[in-house]
């Protein structure tokens, strides 16, 4: 991927959120790229980050208590963070487009689907008026839903809840983004309908040559659909590669616990294996040291001491962990600021 120019470039990033006067960072330190027509998934426990850095890339994050403070946001080379909201409108929903986790509350509940459709195509493309309506039909029939002419006419509560999907994922690509970004599309669907849902997106991503950044706790939705895993854990990217050495020879120890916790069809066992302890809360996050000690099967009393960078093991795979990285200590700012 190297020989091409990335599409999106997050760099360094820190979000943080002013809780009771200070500043506690849900995301911090986070570096990846996402290149043309390609799929990254970011994998990780609900808690880790991964919302919250895609919200930052869209610039959705709630205002009166949550910012990026530190970090770059690169689309096609042009930093987003500093841009307003005017500026920022014309590339949400046009360059890039985002499918959320739960469409009844993405969805307006009092406007028609018709509506929002039509909405989309009227903000961002080019097209007569008369036009806009049979766009809008034909990108519902391209996500699927038969009954498309009807659809227009219905409200959100009168979906299901994989066809309400669908109308969120023909909303995303209506202006043909460069860059789709999916949180957990198919969490609140029954598992036919999830199967069915990341096939869709999978087959538009093929066919209009878009890239996907996919954000889920789902591993079996990653061996599907990745062509490059980040890792999160705590806030923090602790492991990214391509998927093949994620699964076959994954390297921090929070990786590997993920991946044992699969349940294989091939093995009998009297009890699945799990993570031990939770993921830190944003205020208690360590503020020296790795921060999954407290729950790793490999932890030493150095790694409460030395706060390892993310560093190349091999050309291509990237580590947060001083098993890999113990020569280099990095002397981090304190998490929490007044």
């Amino acid at each position: 991927m190297s020989n091409k120019e990335a599409l999106l470039e997050i760099k360094n990033l820190h979000t943080g959120f002013n809780i009771e006067g200070k500043t506690y960072h849900a995301v911090k330190d986070v570096s990846f790229d996402v290149f043309p027509k390609e799929v990254v998934c970011v994998v990780g426990e609900s808690g880790c980050g991964k919302s919250v850095m895609s919200l930052s890339i869209m610039d959705l994050l709630p205002k009166h208590n949550g910012k990026v403070d530190k970090g770059q946001i690169l689309y096609k080379g042009r930093d987003l963070v500093p841009l307003n909201t005017k500026e920022m409108n014309k590339i949400r929903g046009k360059d890039i487009s985002m499918i959320f986790q739960e469409p009844m509350t993405a969805l307006n509940p009092v406007l028609t689907i018709g509506f929002q459709m039509d909405e989309v195509l009227i903000n961002h493309v080019k097209i007569p008026r008369e036009e806009i309506r049979k766009k809008s039909i034909s990108l519902l029939q391209q996500v699927g839903i038969s009954r498309a002419e009807q659809i227009v006419h219905e409200y959100p509560h009168q979906l299901s809840g994989g066809m309400r999907q669908r109308v969120m994922i023909a909303m995303a690509i209506a202006c043909q983004p460069q860059l789709l970004i999916a949180d957990e599309p198919t969490t609140a669907l029954d598992v036919t309908v999830q199967a069915q849902i990341l096939e869709l997106i999978k087959n538009i991503q093929e066919e209009v040559g878009m890239a996907v950044l996919l954000i889920t706790h789902d591993l079996g939705v990653v061996a599907e659909m990745a062509d490059r895993v980040v890792v999160m854990y705590a806030g923090q990217v602790v492991e990214q590669s391509d998927v093949d050495r994620i699964f076959y020879n994954p390297q921090h120890p929070y990786t590997r616990s993920l991946l044992n916790s699969i349940p294989r069809m091939d093995e009998e066992v009297e009890e699945l294996n799990t993570i031990k302890g939770i993921v830190p809360s944003l205020k208690n996050m360590p503020v020296v040291g790795c921060r999954f000690a407290d729950r790793c099967p490999e932890a030493m009393p150095e790694c409460r001491e030395i706060t390892p960078r993310l560093g190349e093991t091999e050309k291509g795979h990237s580590v947060r962990c001083i098993l890999y990285d113990a020569s280099r200590p990095e002397m981090e700012e304190e998490e929490v600021q007044s």
